[in-house]
């Protein structure tokens, strides 16, 4: 009975587990990090992956925690390259600045990036002010209408694409945008729900429009001149650490609301 008891442990030990994996190769880690240590792009401009207390601080935050994680697990150093907003840290990225960041999954950013799954799922939405005739986001989209927006965020590239009557006005980034919409006399404003939900405390002239424009998925990229293992390797860290329950603990630990794990990637 004993052995029979063994040999069925080992038998359950050899089948493939979810947080399962096979060690990086040379190939992978010298590609992760080709200066010796490994670089992520960080957006601060994005509450929900990543802040800091001020410009002087450290960030903190789930993408900061994932890239942490992805460090130690290949046995390397970490060099956060931070910035105040996503298309600079897109950029970093895609002129090899940075070795891996933290995106929205968008297809003019995958022409030099390529993305994992999402980890997380967060919403995007809109702000009017107070005495606005707009009540849903239906009605944004009309000629009379300027839309605020930070410069190069998923936002503005999704909006780009999307709107059809209403003129985009840019931001310098996401953190700016409520400032920006509020002094400037815009009609409305664009950017991630929990960044729009605490500038309201600052701002009690405008309000939030209710639902989301857009869904986006947030991930994690590397330049596309990478090998096929280096992006499987990534992929597959980011299907782990979701299975593991390790982005959800991460979220909770920041206190991140209007954010849920994405789910499993095919």
């Amino acid at each position: 009975m004993r052995a029979l008891i063994i040999l069925t442990l080992l038998t359950f030990l050899s089948i493939e587990h979810p947080m399962a994996h096979t060690p990086a190769s040379p190939i992978v880690k010298s590609e992760l990090a080709p200066t010796g240590k490994i670089r992520a792009s960080i957006n601060v401009g994005n509450p929900i992956l990543a802040k800091r207390d001020d410009e002087h601080s450290k960030p903190y935050g789930v993408s900061i925690d994932l890239a942490t994680n992805l460090a130690q697990e290949l046995g390397l150093e970490l060099e956060l390259v931070v910035f105040d907003s996503a298309g600079k840290s897109v950029d970093a990225v895609t002129n090899k600045k940075a070795d891996f960041g933290f995106f929205a999954i968008d297809p003019v950013r995958g022409k030099e990036i390529t993305f994992t799954n999402a980890y997380i799922v967060i919403e995007g939405a809109y702000v009017v002010p107070n005495n606005s005739s707009i009540q849903t986001n239906d009605e944004v989209d009309q000629t009379k209408n300027r839309i605020v927006v930070g410069k190069g965020s998923a936002y503005d590239l999704y909006l780009t694409r999307e709107i059809k009557h209403a003129q985009i006005v840019h931001a310098p980034t996401s953190p700016k945008v409520v400032e920006f919409f509020v002094n400037g006399g815009y009609e409305v404003g664009a950017g991630v729900k929990q960044q729009l939900e605490m500038d309201l405390k600052t701002y009690p002239t405008i309000r939030l429009l209710p639902g989301r424009f857009m869904e986006i998925n947030q991930s994690m990229g590397v330049n596309k001149d990478v090998s096929e293992a280096t992006k499987a390797y990534l992929k597959d860290y980011v299907e782990r650490m979701k299975a593991s329950g390790f982005v959800a603990e991460a979220l909770a630990r920041h206190h991140i609301q209007g954010a849920a794990v994405a789910p499993a990637g095919k």
